[in-house]
């Protein structure tokens, strides 16, 4: 898995780690090159680590696993306290299945656009009510789809707990359907809708509007 490792400013390693996930086709230096590096890191409470993971892993159901051994071990074992992801795409796919395996690794997901499943399991569950009334019944042991959504599914019903998820999408992406879905079940300050559609320029807009609320900051202390 080729990976791509940012310094934030500064001599100390901030406690967070964000690992950019991309989509299909899309490499992962891409992410510096369209600025989502530098904007992440100006922040100054984040490294950054973008990754190109392969498509067979997703394939052949070994993306989670993958993530986890070439990126979170490695992470939490130099001390990071925090990992963070962003998904873009199909990427946001790959994060969301390791957090339904290793949800206590991952603080957080920031899906831009991302790939939810197949039109066909998409339109499933819109008809069956949105994912809160979708009934899954039993799922075949290689549907992947339908076990990411089912933990989807569960997870949202659960808030707040981590991972604490992000979404934004345009208004007109061909994964929009998707999209809808799961803004529905998200406090209204976590999503986050522009114009356009599946490209770059949609993309970096919700990207500065995500980082505006500042999505990275240290959770706050319960109150004693």
């Amino acid at each position: 898995m080729k990976l791509l490792h940012y310094r934030a400013p500064g001599r100390r390693r901030p406690p967070a780690l964000l690992v950019m996930l991309p989509g299909v086709g899309i490499a992962p230096g891409e992410f510096a090159a369209h600025g989502f590096v530098d904007a992440a890191r100006k922040q100054g409470r984040v490294d950054v680590a973008a990754a190109g993971p392969d498509v067979d892993l997703y394939l052949d159901g070994a993306i989670a696993e993958a993530i986890r051994q070439a990126i979170v071990v490695p992470a939490l074992a130099e001390g990071y306290q925090r990992i963070w992801f962003l998904g873009l795409s199909l990427g946001g796919m790959g994060a969301l299945l390791l957090a339904r395996r290793y949800a206590a690794d991952v603080a957080g997901i920031v899906l831009l656009a991302p790939f939810l499943g197949t039109p066909g399991v998409v339109a499933e569950v819109v008809r069956a009510g949105g994912l809160a009334a979708w009934q899954p019944g039993v799922i075949a042991p290689n549907d992947g789809e339908r076990k990411m959504l089912a933990w989807l599914k569960d997870h949202v019903a659960a808030a707040p707990r981590p991972p604490v998820l992000h979404l934004g999408y345009g208004r007109d992406d061909r994964f929009a359907a998707g999209h809808a879905m799961l803004a529905e079940t998200l406090p209204a300050e976590r999503v986050h809708v522009t114009e356009g559609g599946h490209d770059w320029q949609a993309w970096s807009r919700l990207w500065r509007r995500i980082l505006a609320t500042e999505p990275f900051a240290p959770p706050k202390a319960s109150p004693s």
